[in-house]
């Protein structure tokens, strides 16, 4: 779902050759697209540009969100929700809250999309080490921001790194979405790289739905409360969303520290979007 596009899409890809049939909608009102829908990423609202903070989008992007849940609960409440929508960390718990009020939250089935870090990250590491990006899988845990982002680059197997080339890979990994906006100088935000990331998470969680076995992906979601009320780690998806959230595994000490040091943040951006639907 994503307002700034409108029924002309859908029509330019009803011409592709696939086995799918697609349809597309525009207008405020959602009904009509959400109808009979098992799935449902939103990716509606502004993007970044230079000068821009996590506030800034906020102000913005909260309400889109806000409404736009409003209408999936209303209409297919006990579909997997998939947000886009920055800034995640906020808006997930935004989400989590609508679908609390409106008696219809399940935790297993809303989705913070994360999978750009994913990618982000086994790009940059594949570039590094000379192998071909599809070799290189790396676990991001925390959140969709900032400091929030935390690559397990010890974790990744067949590799090893330098403490130095550690520091410089999260903090570029981390800072991967500021280095695009500026880059675009003005023109928009990391758009083609996060439809690749939306496809990935999107179809991964649709051959789970459909029965496929060992389907994981990082993502934000809400769970044991360990570490924040959401967090992002590698999960099972299965016939009904999350199957299992699995453990984040042994981390470094640079990963122990970094981890620490970002629970404050991610804990603020989550009380924020609280807020907004309880005040």
């Amino acid at each position: 779902m994503n307002r700034s596009s409108d029924s002309r899409c859908g029509c330019r890809s009803e011409h592709i050759p696939t086995a799918v049939k697609i349809k597309g909608f525009s207008g405020e009102d959602a009904t009509p697209a959400l109808e009979g829908a098992d799935v449902v990423l939103i990716s509606a609202g502004v993007a970044r540009k230079p000068g821009m903070d996590r506030s800034d989008l906020f102000n913005v992007n909260a309400g889109i969100v806000k409404n736009l849940v409003q209408q999936v609960a209303k209409t297919c409440p006990k579909a997997c929700i998939g947000i886009i929508t920055n800034p995640v960390n906020t808006t997930v718990a935004i989400a989590a809250e609508v679908l609390k009020k409106a008696g219809v939250y399940d935790k297993n089935k809303l989705f913070g999309v994360t999978t750009l870090d994913i990618i982000r990250s086994n790009t940059f590491v594949a570039e590094l080490k000379g192998k071909q990006p599809g070799e290189v899988e790396v676990p991001v845990i925390g959140g969709h921001s900032g400091v929030t982002i935390l690559p397990l680059l010890s974790q990744v197997p067949g590799v090893s790194f330098t403490e130095q080339e550690v520091a410089d890979l999260t903090k570029r990994i981390q800072n991967a979405g500021t280095e695009v906006v500026e880059a675009k100088a003005g023109g928009g935000s990391a758009t083609l790289s996060m439809g690749q990331a939306a496809a990935r998470f999107g179809l991964s969680l649709v051959r789970a739905l459909q029965g496929e076995q060992g389907v994981v992906e990082c993502a934000y979601v809400e769970g044991d409360g360990q570490y924040a009320r959401f967090f992002s780690q590698p999960l099972l998806l299965g016939k009904n969303g999350v199957e299992e959230r699995k453990s984040i595994g042994t981390l470094s000490a640079f990963e122990q520290n970094a981890l620490e040091g970002m629970l404050d943040t991610l804990k603020k951006d989550i009380a924020l979007g609280e807020e907004f639907v309880n005040k």
